[in-house]
């Protein structure tokens, strides 16, 4: 092989590899990027250590729904990983461990296993209202309220830290269990 033919090669060599970097990484930071659950807020859905892909392009393709499980941001730049209740104009409410939206209630079947596990049964979302938590009678437009699947152990829109969350702090959505791979799949 010639030094011109060397030369050659290492260069389409070095463009696939480039090419293939800046596609690989415009993917992670674009479009689908991995995030590791911390904490019990979202059991049974997502445990400690799981390793999920948040969606960051469907959401901008479409609204956000009711019962999308988002990863957004706060202030101290910690992602969080939570379940929205409220969209903008709800007026959220817990009563008898039973979510009200705009005064109809609406089922959890996403709750349900959780809620049959504990040993205690008492309530597993203690009653609220928006009023009573975040002195508001409705979610506010741009905003979300979420909850986490564990309400008896999230930090969530119940707390003042947290609040109503930005549509602008939203990174994506997810339902996709990527690791351990004994729980790899869809969360639907």
């Amino acid at each position: 092989m010639t030094q011109k033919q060397t030369k050659n090669e290492f260069w389409s060599w070095f463009k696939v590899i480039g090419i293939a970097i800046i596609f690989t990484m415009s993917v992670r930071y674009f479009i689908l990027s991995p995030v590791v659950v911390k904490g019990a807020s979202m059991e049974p859905t997502f445990e400690t250590g799981d390793k999920v892909i948040v969606n960051k392009v469907g959401p901008r393709i479409t609204n956000y729904d009711r019962f999308d499980v988002i990863v957004f941001e706060t202030k101290e730049d910690k992602h969080y990983i939570k379940r929205i209740i409220g969209l903008p104009g709800d007026h959220v409410a817990y009563k008898d461990d039973v979510l009200f939206l705009n005064g109809e209630a609406f089922d959890e079947p996403y709750l349900t296993e959780y809620k049959e596990g504990l040993l205690d049964k008492g309530d597993f979302t203690y009653d609220f209202t928006l009023e009573e938590q975040l002195e508001e009678m409705t979610v506010p437009e741009g905003h979300f309220f979420v909850l986490g699947d564990n309400r008896r152990r999230s930090i969530d829109s119940r707390s003042s830290d947290i609040g109503f969350v930005s549509q602008d702090t939203i990174l994506g959505t997810t339902d996709f269990i990527l690791w351990p791979f004994e729980r790899l799949g869809s969360t639907h």
